[in-house]
């Protein structure tokens, strides 16, 4: 690993904390076969949040293969890895590495990334302005207030011309950050759920993609974002995660072939995303050294 993408890795993990909710109702039993075979019975992946119709494809098209799947909803990003550590889920899809590797540290766990998914650029929406440049002069902008995803919309409101941050930002900034005389708008933090609600009440918000269409928005009013290709997005490569002891597990590796390969699967995602999504594919080698190193430096700031 590059000493660029160490550095980018190091600073990402710094800014992460996941609070640990439990989860209740789902009590099946799992469908995990730890041996590398393939497994009985329904899959179940955790999602967040619920209805992507894009799921609905991804099912159909791993049943054409022999795999039945049951898509388990959530409304928000802390439920799913503690109902994956308990064994009521098989897999979830909702989180890049850095966030999987703060939860690990944290619940001192060891799921693993299973197999990269997309890099999902981070947008800001506005119900009242359609340029960036109409935001007026002490107009607030909404945030996620999980510190995953706080700095990176930090970074993108800088990027934008809407704030100026403290030696540039990174992905430690927090709102102390921000250097209210140089910054065009005041910030606001919301649970990433709420900012979709609360459009009507701010000038912006910064919105995760997962919250986009289900809220009623279209990518394609996007005002801006970040950059898959930049560097610094290379921690937030959204991933499939598992069990440790299903790393091997055939049918859940044909699963993420079908979602990285089947074109049905795609087409139905980049008719939900547009251009919203770039795809990622990381071997399973480049998945656990990356998900390694965060590990290690997330241990390092504590």
């Amino acid at each position: 690993m590059s000493l660029k993408k160490r550095g980018v890795i190091a600073a990402s993990i710094a800014a992460l904390a996941i609070a640990a909710t439990a989860l209740t109702g789902c009590a099946s039993e799992p469908a995990s076969s730890g041996d590398g075979g393939t497994s009985e019975g329904p899959v179940r992946i955790g999602v967040v949040p619920g209805g992507q119709p894009y799921w609905e494809v991804f099912v159909e098209e791993a049943a054409a293969e022999g795999i039945e799947v049951e898509i388990v909803d959530f409304n928000d990003y802390p439920q799913p890895n503690p109902a994956l550590s308990a064994g009521d889920l098989d897999l979830n899809q909702f989180q890049h590495i850095i966030y999987l590797a703060n939860h690990n540290v944290e619940a001192n766990d060891d799921l693993v990334a299973l197999g990269s998914t997309v890099v999902y650029p981070l947008n800001v929406f506005s119900e009242k302005y359609d340029d960036i440049k109409d935001i007026p002069e002490g107009g607030t902008v909404a945030i996620p207030n999980d510190e995953s995803n706080r700095a990176r919309a930090l970074l993108v409101l800088q990027s934008l011309g809407l704030i100026e941050l403290k030696d540039g930002g990174s992905a430690t900034s927090d709102a102390s950050d921000i250097v209210a005389e140089n910054s065009r708008v005041k910030v606001t933090e919301l649970g990433a759920e709420l900012i979709p609600a609360s459009l009507p009440d701010v000038d912006a918000g910064v919105i995760n993609n997962d919250y986009v269409e289900p809220a009623g928005l279209d990518f394609a009013d996007s005002l801006g974002s970040d950059s898959a290709d930049d560097p610094a997005v290379l921690p937030y490569t959204n991933i499939f995660a598992a069990r440790a002891e299903d790393k091997d597990n055939k049918t859940y590796l044909k699963l993420v072939e079908i979602y990285q390969t089947n074109e049905k699967v795609q087409a139905a995602l980049k008719d939900y995303v547009g251009d919203g999504a770039v795809l990622a594919k990381l071997t399973q080698a480049e998945l656990a050294d990356t998900l390694a190193e965060a590990e290690e430096s997330y241990r390092a700031t504590k």
